[in-house]
């Protein structure tokens, strides 16, 4: 059940599993530890998009943590990468995003003997779940950067989501993602049938994250597909210790599109020097 201690040395990478009981039953997780200079150095989670995995996140979870000096932890959610997929007949509800937050996050940690308090930092859907659970565990959070969160349905989100569904039934998408999840319909299907539910126009999260208390910083693209920027100003309304990045010439992914703009955001939010 516990992983070993994260490496020291700045380059180490170590992949590995851990079971967690969820839902009734053993999930099994895809983890990744990334060494930071010292034992010491503070711990960066990343929690992935709507699509996403740990090979996903291709090499920019390494980049951000050498270039900050921490150590970071990247996994996949249960019906992600070669995390355990969903169960045949199984449904993700309106609250799924809330029981990553408070169920699934917590029990990883536990299992993972994790008991300081973390750095978060979630995109897109993986955003949306980090504000959730710094919002129900103020305690196990010292601060959270989010890139393009939800924290409302949009037309704009629904509009591209239903693109991306039609790409998945009629263009070469499902090869694509296969190299990044052992079972590409888990990931997919669970993911696009809720958020085109009818039920989840209606799902909005701004009364809940104003209790976060850290800091926190939340990055969106100009340009993104997804969202518009109303999504991380309803943040900074709510929380009013807000820093927001609102990035030109960048989509709905500011990790892969102006990397360098993020890396130097987040070294600031976490009173880093990129470089050191």
């Amino acid at each position: 059940m516990n992983s070993p201690p994260p490496p020291a040395h700045p380059d180490a990478v170590r992949d590995g599993f851990v079971s967690i009981a969820w839902r009734d039953r053993e999930v099994r997780i895809e983890y990744r530890w990334i060494g930071g200079e010292q034992r010491a150095a503070p711990l960066l989670v990343f929690l992935h998009e709507g699509l996403g995995s740990v090979s996903m996140w291709r090499e920019f979870p390494q980049q951000l943590c050498q270039a900050i000096g921490v150590r970071g932890l990247v996994y996949s959610r249960p019906g992600y990468g070669r995390s355990t997929p969903r169960a045949a007949d199984e449904a993700w509800d309106v609250d799924f995003l809330h029981r990553q937050a408070h169920e699934v996050l917590p029990a990883l940690f536990a299992a993972l003997a994790i008991d300081e308090p973390v750095w978060l930092f979630g995109h897109s859907d993986g955003g949306s779940i980090a504000l959730l659970h710094a919002a129900r565990f103020p305690a196990s959070v010292a601060g959270l950067a989010v890139l393009a969160p939800h924290i409302l349905v949009e037309d704009i989100t629904v509009a591209g989501i239903e693109q991306t569904r039609r790409s998945f039934m009629t263009t070469e998408l499902p090869q694509k993602l296969a190299r990044h999840h052992d079972d590409v319909d888990s990931a997919f299907w669970g993911w696009n049938r809720i958020w085109l539910h009818p039920s989840f126009r209606s799902w909005r999260i701004e009364a809940e994250i104003a209790a976060i208390r850290c800091p926190l910083l939340a990055v969106q693209g100009q340009d993104d597909e997804y969202g518009t920027l109303e999504q991380i100003r309803g943040i900074a309304r709510r929380v009013p210790q807000t820093r927001l990045l609102e990035l030109p010439r960048c989509g709905h992914s500011p990790h892969r599109d102006r990397p360098e703009a993020v890396i130097a955001a987040v070294a600031a939010l976490m009173e880093c020097t990129p470089g050191d």
